[in-house]
Parts: structure tokens; sequence; C-alpha cells
């Protein structure tokens, strides 16, 4: 199983070895005079996302030769929607735009750990990991260095999908070759970015789980050709999601979203098939909105209005309270700094304010069943009236806790919420869905009840 913990002696190794070939060493000077040009426009996007500028340059070399008019996720055009994995994305206004929403996708924002190993690892699972199994090492890092081809290593390239050449040398420049001439240019680029605390998982690994998931999914729903089942989602990954949404109708991005994986999750428990009345012509109608909401990094403002049609009717409300709860775990807040345009929890309001609208009118008629007792005559009285107090009240004290920076130093108040946080990692993973599930268990109580007639008349004020 690929993971970073068994690779990252290796990339250590690798890079306390790498040499430019003398051959290559001019090109290689060359290429990173280009990528330190981009550095202003690098460094907004580090401020966004806290992507440090230079991975995001090395990633810019790879996927277009430093073309500011293109995705940076797949290189293609900045003012199309994209066609090839990640689909559907954009149009971008800016390739800033573009960079912050590939490193989403990726999980990279919010990152602490920035390293050489880490790096080395995230900037190979950007173009895949098969060259492990072939004995070879990535030319995607090591092209033009003594770690890669004749005579001192081994060749190879996977000439197109899942064809491998062993004889092919690749011609373009590896990431650590134009990492380590940028570092000969400019000093100020340091790559001693380690985690703040041990222990403190990553993104991308709190992610690994659900797609390990996921991937044991499709392979039981048949993909073809078979997943590694190694929680990175990669080439052959986004590929078998993006038959399965084709085939359950589902929008068309390659990506595991909160629909995509709902909608695998059912397929396996109703033998491969999702079932009519299922919430796929929901989900894809959500995402719709979410793409029309989601404003640039730039600051668009959002639409005035929302088409009246967004939500499709539907009797099956056990459905729609599974997507609210998908929806309430589509994001964890991020620890450290959040970027101010971040727009997820737009997304998330918005979808689940739409649902509620249609969780509670049906033909007119209120469509909710018993949600204030829930749990019954005991849990559900002893909570009667607190639930959204406590809910919000855990929510702001999640977010508060999960962007404290542990300090065994600091003192007061600050010392007492690091001490806090430092012993519970993945604070805001577990609790903030958690918080905001009761909180909207709370509102869904009271909304019944208005909607219903049975709600408590107003107090009198004086």
């Amino acid at each position: 199983m690929i993971s970073f913990e068994s690779l990252k002696s290796e990339y250590e190794r690798n890079w306390a070895g790498l040499e430019i070939r003398p051959g290559r060493l001019a090109e290689a000077n060359a290429v990173a005079r280009k990528a330190l040009n981009g550095k202003a426009t690098y460094q907004q996007i580090e401020r966004l996302t806290g992507v440090p500028w230079y991975f995001a340059a090395l990633c810019h070399y790879r996927e277009s030769n430093f073309d500011f008019d293109t995705y940076l996720g797949n290189g293609e055009s900045l003012h199309r929607v994209t066609t090839i994995v990640p689909k559907g994305r954009g149009p971008f206004a800016t390739f800033v735009d573009g960079a912050v929403d590939a490193f989403r996708i990726e999980n990279f924002n919010g990152a602490h750990d920035w390293g050489i190993a880490r790096m080395l690892f995230r900037l190979e699972a950007f173009n895949g990991f098969g060259y492990h199994a072939k004995g070879v090492n990535s030319p995607y890092l090591y092209g033009g260095s003594s770690l890669y081809g004749p005579p001192e290593a081994r060749a190879g390239k996977f000439v197109r999908d899942h064809v491998f050449d062993s004889n092919h040398v690749d011609s373009q420049l590896g990431t650590a070759v134009i990492l380590q001439a940028m570092m000969s240019q400019d000093s100020s680029i340091t790559l001693d970015g380690g985690p703040q605390f041990a222990g403190r998982t990553e993104p991308e690994d709190d992610a690994a789980s659900t797609v390990i998931l996921m991937q044991q999914a499709l392979n039981k729903l048949g993909a073809n050709p078979p997943l590694v089942e190694d929680g990175i989602s990669g080439a052959k990954t986004r590929a078998a999601v993006s038959q399965f949404q084709q085939q359950n109708g589902l929008r068309d991005t390659g990506l595991l979203d909160a629909a995509t994986v709902a909608a695998i999750t059912r397929a396996t428990q109703s033998g491969g098939l999702v079932q009519t009345g299922d919430l796929s012509q929901i989900l894809k109608r959500l995402e719709d909105l979410a793409q029309l909401l989601r404003p640039s990094a730039g600051g668009v403002t959002l639409p005035a209005t929302v088409p009246s049609n967004t939500l499709p009717a539907t009797n099956d409300p056990i459905s729609l309270f599974e997507r609210l709860f998908s929806l309430i775990n589509r994001t964890a807040p991020m620890s450290g700094p959040v970027p101010p345009t971040s727009p997820a929890p737009v997304d998330q309001l918005k979808q689940v304010v739409d649902l509620l609208s249609t969780l509670l009118n049906k033909d007119g008629q209120p469509m909710l069943g018993q949600v204030n007792g829930a749990l019954g005559e005991t849990i559900g009285k002893l909570l009667n009236g607190k639930k959204t107090a406590l809910g919000i009240g855990g929510s702001v004290l999640t977010a508060l806790l999960s962007s404290v920076t542990a300090s065994p130093n600091a003192g007061g108040l600050a010392g007492l919420l690091g001490t806090i946080v430092s012993a519970v990692p993945g604070l805001g993973q577990f609790a903030m869905p958690i918080s905001l599930a009761l909180t909207v268990w709370g509102v869904l109580g009271k909304m019944e009840k208005w909607a219903q007639g049975t709600a408590p008349p107003p107090k009198p004020t004086t």
C-alpha cells in the first residue's frame, strides 16, 4: 500500500543524493528563472491556501509549462469548463482562482507539513505512483537527474494510459530538479516546514480512509481495471468515479464529493444499482447550485436570486435527511488561518437551506415526521429547546479550538486552549460535524413545529 510513511525515507534519501546532470544544468536554471518570474502570482496563491509558492510553481511547470491562461489542476484553458479530470471545473476569471480550486480538490489547503519528503510525495501524487511498481524513480520528480535514466539509474515511462515502455526516457525535467535549481537562485526558499507538533495529521491523510472505502466499494461494483485500495485518489480512481457518475446521473467530475460518496454507498448496499427515487437527481441539482453560487477567489458577488426550480420535489424524506447530513459532514474546518475567500461554508449553508425548504414543503404540506421525538421521550425531552443553542455553541467553540496553535510556553487562556487542542488531535474533524448536526436537528425541530402549527405562542413582551 502506498503511503507517505512508507515512502518518506526514500524521498529524503533521493533528495540528499540528487544531482542535476551536467548536460541539463543550463536548461534547469532557465526553467527555474521562469518559475521565479511568476513568484508574485504564486505568492497570492500561498496567501489564500497556505501552499508554498514554489510548490505552486512546480505544479504549474509540469501541468502547462508556466502558461497562466490554464487551470492548474490539469492544464486546460481557464475560460472553459474542464473536460478531463477534474471535470466540470471553471471557467475561472484568473489563474489564482483556478489554482485555489485545484489545491482545494487535492486537500492541500491548510496543510502544515511542507518538508521535502512530504512535498515530493504530494508532487508525485499529482502524477500518480505507478512508477514504484515498475522499480523506476518517477521522471515527474527526477527527470534530468542522475536518479532517472542510464547510466546511473533505470529508465522507463508510461507513454500512454496503462502502457509502460521500459526503454523510453522522459525528456522533461523533474520537479525535484527544478526545485534544486530554484533554490540555487533564490535563498528565500527553505524546506523546514514540518508539522508544528508530532501526531498531527495532514488533510489528505484525513481523507484517505474515505477514499479507501470508496475504492473498495467501486471494486465490488466491478471497477475495470480494478483499483489499488491505497487511499489515494489517483488517475485510475478518478476514472472509475467518473464512470460511476455517468452511469448514475451524477455530475461527471471524477471527484469523490459528498453526493458521489452517498450514491456509491447506496449502490453497494442495493446490489450495484442506485434505486429508483434515489438522491441522484437532487444531488445533481444541488451540485449545479453550488457551481452557480461559488464565488471566485477574487471575491465575485453572489447572485441575488436563485431559480425557483433548483430542487425537484421528492417523497423520500429519509434520503433527503441522508443528503442533509452528508452536507453537514462535507467539510471539516481547517486548522490555522482560514482563507477569507473560502467558498465551502457558503455552498453548505445555501444547500442546507434549499434542502430544508424541500423537506418542509410538498404540495403545500409539511413532509417532516417526528423530528422532535427522534431520540424518544428521555433524551428528546432533556434536549428540548436546547439543541440549537448547544449545537451553535459547540460549533463556535470547535472552530475556535481548531484555529489555535499549540504552544506549551503560552500562558493564560491561550495556553489552556493550546493544551486542549494538542491533547485532542483531529478535534474539528469529529466535533464540528456533531455540533452542526445538533444545530440542524434543533432548527428542523422548530421548523416542524411551525409547519405543523404546534409551535408555542410567542412570549409576551413588556
